[in-house]
C-alpha cells in the first residue's frame, strides 16, 4: 500500500486549491504535485569560497530527485564562513548563525509540510545547523558533503588557509613580512570548498558520516570532484527511497550514534567545536545523550589513528585516499555500536562489512596508533566546575602542567594588543573572559590571541584560559577553551584578578584558581550582574534565549 504523504492535501480543500494555483504558475503539473516533495537545502553564497560551488551541487541533486520520482524544491539558508563572517562584532555572529540555519530550514520545511530534505553541507556551521533541523523536524534527511578546497604552494612550500591564519601572528611579531603573507594568501586556496585541514568543517563532515546521516564513504571528499558529484547524485535518488520507507533522523540519531561520532572525532583529533555541535543535535533529537561525558569517558579508550594537518604531516587528500571517515569507522569497529541504523536503511555493521583501509600509515590500526593519549580532554576544578576543554592532538612535546599568574582581559583586541606590546611574559596565565555564549553573545574567538602568542614565540610558555571558542584549525600553544560556567553568568572566571595564581594539570584533568575561599566569597558579593550586550537584532534574541554549553548552546535547552 502506498504511504500517504503529509504534503498531499485533500482534493477540493482551501490548502489544496491555493497551493495548486501557486505551483501551476511555476509550471508544475498535477502529477508533480502528487510526488514526494523534497527540500534541497542550499547555502550558496558569493561571500565565501566555501559555498561558491553549491549551486552546481544542487542542480545535480535536483536532477537525481526528479529521476527517482520526487519533486525537488531548492531552499536557501544563510552561509556563515568562519573566515568572512568573523569580521563583525569580534566573531560573535558565528555560533548564533548555526541556530539561524536550523530555524531557516524549520520554517521552510515545516511551513510547507515538505516530505524530506537533502542538505548540502559545507563550512563549519552548516553541518550542525542542518543536523539540528533534521532532528527537530524529523523528516527523512540525508546530508551531502560538498567537499574541501585544493591548497597550493608558495616559494616551493605547501601553503593552505591554516598557514595563512597562523602566519598573521608572525607578521605582528615581525618574524614574517607582510609581502610574504600576501603571497601565501594568494596561493593558499586554489578552488571552492572548505578549509583543507582537519578543522571544524572536515571534522563535522566526518561526524555526519559517523552519525549515519550520509551515504557511506562521503567524507572527506574533494569539492567538485567526480566522487562528490556521484555522492550527490546517489543521495538525491536515496532520499526518495527514504521517504517511501519512512526512515527518519530520530531513528538514526540515537545515543549509540553520538558515541560513534565522539569516537570518530577523538580518533582523527578533530575540532573541539564538534562537542557543542553534537550536544546541540542531541538536544534537538530529544535524546538524553550527554556528549561532554562521552568525550570524557571515551577519551581514555580511543587512540589517535590519523594525523591530518594541522595535527600531523598528512594532507586531507591522503586521508581521503586512505579511506577517510569510513576507514576510521572500520578501524574503530570493535569499540563502536554497530547496530545503529543509517540513511542506507542498513546498520553500521552492514555498511562496514567490505571496507578496507587503503593505507595503514595514514589511517593506523588500533594496535599501532599515532598516540594512545586522548586527543581532547575535559578539565574540571575550581576555575571550571562544569568543565573546560583542551585539545592536545598528538601529545608528544605538549605542555601538560602549568602554574602562573593571571593577566585578565575582557576583549580579544585588548589581549592581542598586550601581546604585541610585549606585556605578556613567559609563565603568565592569559585570561580572556566575557566571550562565552552569553557574554559574547555567541562565543567570541580566542584564536587571534593564540596566534599572536605563537608569533612571539610564547605559545608553549603562556597558558590561555577563556570562556570563548577556538578555531577548529588551532593546534598550537597551551590553550584551555570553553570554560564553564562562563564569566557572564557569574562563573569563577568572573572572579579572577590580575596576579591570581592559576594551576593546570592536564594529566589529572584539573584547572584551579588558587585563591582562598573567603576571598572569593568577598569578590563574589561585589560582583554585579552583567547587563545585556545589545538590545536589538539577532544577537539580542540569542543572548536572551541561549542555553549553556552543556546543552550545546541550543535555543531549546533549559537555561
Amino acid at each position: 500500500m502506498k504511504r500517504k504523504l503529509r504534503s498531499n492535501f485533500d482534493y477540493g480543500t482551501s490548502r489544496w486549491a491555493v497551493r495548486r494555483a501557486q505551483w501551476r504558475a511555476l509550471g508544475l503539473t498535477d502529477e508533480d504535485m502528487e510526488k514526494p516533495k523534497i527540500a534541497v537545502v542550499n547555502s550558496s553564497s558569493e561571500l565565501s569560497i566555501c559555498y561558491s560551488h553549491l549551486d552546481g551541487v544542487a542542480k545535480v541533486v535536483k536532477e537525481a530527485i526528479r529521476a527517482a520520482g520526487g519533486l525537488p524544491f531548492e531552499i536557501r539558508t544563510m552561509a556563515p564562513s568562519d573566515l568572512i563572517t568573523s569580521a563583525g562584532r569580534a566573531a560573535t555572529y558565528l555560533l548564533p548563525s548555526r541556530d539561524l540555519i536550523a530555524n531557516d530550514i524549520e520554517v521552510a520545511v515545516q511551513g510547507a509540510l515538505l516530505d524530506g530534505m537533502v542538505c548540502l553541507a559545507s563550512c563549519d556551521k552548516t553541518p550542525p545547523g542542518q543536523l539540528m533541523a533534521a532532528a527537530r523536524t524529523d523528516v527523512p534527511t540525508i546530508v551531502v558533503v560538498c567537499g574541501y578546497q585544493p591548497s597550493g604552494e608558495y616559494k616551493g612550500k605547501h601553503v593552505d588557509i591554516e598557514d595563512v591564519f597562523l602566519s598573521a601572528g608572525h607578521v605582528l611579531a615581525g618574524k614574517l613580512s607582510a609581502e610574504d603573507l600576501k603571497g601565501m594568501s594568494e596561493n593558499a586556496i586554489r578552488g571552492p570548498g572548505v578549509c583543507s585541514g582537519m578543522g571544524t568543517a572536515n571534522s563535522m563532515h566526518s561526524v555526519c558520516e559517523a552519525l549515519g546521516m550520509t551515504l557511506p564513504g562521503a567524507a572527506p571528499v574533494a569539492a567538485n570532484s567526480p566522487k562528490m558529484f556521484d555522492d550527490a547524485r546517489r543521495s538525491g535518488a536515496r532520499i526518495v527511497e527514504m521517504i517511501r520507507d519512512d526512515i527518519r533522523p530520530r531513528a538514526i540519531l540515537t545515543p549509540g550514534a553520538f558515541r560513534n561520532a565522539a569516537m570518530t572525532v577523538l580518533a582523527v583529533s578533530g575540532s573541539i567545536n564538534t562537542i557543542k555541535h553534537l550536544q546541540a543535535v542531541a538536544v534537538e533529537a530529544g535524546t538524553d545523550a550527554n556528549v561532554y561525558e562521552m568525550f570524557e569517558r571515551l577519551g581514555e579508550k580511543v587512540p589517535v589513528l590519523a594525523a591530518v594537518r594541522p595535527n600531523g604531516k598528512y594532507s586531507i587528500e591522503e586521508f581521503e585516499a586512505a579511506g577517510g571517515a569510513r576507514a576510521i569507522l572500520e578501524r574503530l569497529e570493535p569499540l563502536l555500536d554497530t547496530s545503529v541504523l543509517t540513511v542506507t536503511g542498513r546498520t553500521l555493521k552492514e555498511n562496514l562489512a567490505k571496507v578496507k583501509v587503503a593505507d595503514d600509515d595514514v589511517i593506523r590500526p588500533l594496535d599501532r596508533p599515532f598516540s594512545n593519549k586522548p586527543a581532547i580532554v575535559i578539565l574540571h576544578g575550581s576555575l571550571a566546575p562544569d568543565g573546560a576543554i583542551v585539545k592536545l592532538g598528538l601529545t608528544e612535546g605538549r605542555v601538560q602542567k602549568f602554574a602562573g599568574k593571571a593577566r585578565v582581559f575582557e576583549t580579544p583586541e585588548a589581549s592581542v594588543q598586550a601581546v604585541q606590546k610585549g606585556e605578556i611574559k613567559p609563565g603568565d596565565a592569559l585570561v580572556l573572559r566575557n566571550v562565552g555564549v552569553r557574554g559574547g553573545p555567541g562565543m567570541g574567538g580566542a584564536s587571534r590571541t593564540v596566534f599572536a602568542l605563537d608569533g612571539m614565540g610564547l605559545g608553549a610558555q603562556v597558558a590561555v584560559i577563556t570562556d570563548g571558542q577556538l578555531s577548529g584549525l588551532v593546534n598550537v600553544g597551551f590553550v584551555v577553551g570553553e570554560v564553564t560556567p562562563e564569566s557572564a553568568v557569574g562563573g569563577p572566571l568572573a572572579l579572577v584578578e590580575n596576579g591570581d595564581r592559576i594551576t593546570i594539570d592536564v594529566e589529572q584533568r584539573t584547572i584551579d584558581l588558587e585563591v582562598a575561599p573567603v576571598e572569593l566569597e568577598t569578590r563574589s558579593a561585589k560582583l554585579k550582574p552583567r547587563p545585556p550586550t545589545t538590545d536589538s537584532g539577532w544577537l539580542s534574541i540569542y543572548e536572551r534565549t541561549v542555553s549553556p554549553l552543556s546543552k550545546g548552546a541550543s535555543l531549546l535547552g533549559k537555561r
